[in-house]
């Protein structure tokens, strides 16, 4: 059975959430004090949660108090929009849609990303860069519509999200020009060389390691770095080798810049979509899930 909200009670703790005390907030709305405590309580009771919690005599939002929040800002800004364009005022708001990506993603897949959005529907993109917890955490939330990532989603933080392989390339060590020698012998001849690594924040770095160790090589790690642009900078500049997927360094190879060393058998980078399960999904989300790949 569903159950219907008060959108009065909305209000008021939406008014409570931004002025940060029952107090503040029943002066704003010019009532008082002691009814404005028993319609919070009334709401809290009906979903049946807590919102807030007190610390302090101060009112801190709960997890669930601020995905609340979040939901509260959005309905009550759809009203006044629904209002002003029933009326002519205004027109509608563009969509919006909101991205994350982990720092190790390639820029131009986010760019890729977003021309694919843009073509399906004239929209406001926001992008955010984070860890992988971070960002599935703000999806689960639903505070972000997709997360760009090279990790699965695995335990507890996997519940209803769901992703999709975008693009799947074997992984080659890229060097500078005079790094071009260490071709012959390969995997050998890079035991020892100096490299550009991806941190552990990267299922790439694992899966380097166990290559290594097949391979009996010793790895000379001079950089760590989860951006992909600082290490292509570094591998540039000479300063050591760095393993990645082709897509990434095409402009480089072409420029003859960076120089392709050898293919890493067996090690691939595989970039995936991540939704997260809606009752209300994002549109432009929903199809860019369904149609968008490298």
């Amino acid at each position: 059975m569903n159950q219907w909200i008060n959108y009065h009670h909305l209000f008021y703790f939406k008014t409570i959430a931004e002025e940060g005390s029952v107090s503040k907030a029943a002066e704003k709305l010019r009532v008082g004090q002691p009814t404005l405590s028993a319609q919070l309580k009334q709401f809290e009771e009906v979903l049946g949660i807590l919102l807030f919690e007190r610390k302090h005599k101060k009112l801190i939002l709960t997890e669930q108090g601020k995905i609340a929040l979040d939901y509260a800002k959005n309905i009550f800004k759809m009203g006044s929009e629904m209002y002003e364009v029933l009326h002519d005022r205004i027109k509608p708001l563009k969509p919006s849609l909101h991205i994350g990506a982990l720092d190790s993603i390639p820029k131009q897949i986010i760019l890729q990303l977003v021309q694919s959005a843009f073509k399906l529907s004239p929209c406001q993109i926001t992008l955010s860069e984070g860890k992988s917890d971070e960002l599935l955490r703000e999806l689960s939330a639903h505070r972000i519509d997709l997360v760009v990532s090279n990790f699965l989603p695995v335990g507890p933080d996997a519940k209803g999200l769901i992703p999709k392989s975008i693009v799947k390339k074997n992984v080659a060590f890229y060097g500078a020009p005079k790094f071009k020698m260490l071709r012959k012998g390969f995997p050998k001849s890079i035991s020892g060389e100096p490299l550009i690594l991806p941190t552990y924040d990267s299922k790439l770095r694992y899966d380097l390691d166990h290559w290594a160790k097949v391979n009996e090589l010793e790895l000379n790690i001079i950089i760590e770095s989860q951006d992909i642009g600082v290490k292509k900078l570094m591998a540039v500049s000479e300063l050591g080798l760095m393993p990645t997927a082709t897509h990434t360094v095409t402009r480089q190879v072409l420029s003859a810049e960076l120089v392709e060393i050898g293919k890493l058998q067996g090690v691939y980078e595989e970039l995936f979509l991540i939704s997260a399960k809606r009752k209300i999904p994002n549109p432009i989300a929903i199809k860019l899930i369904d149609k968008f790949n490298v």
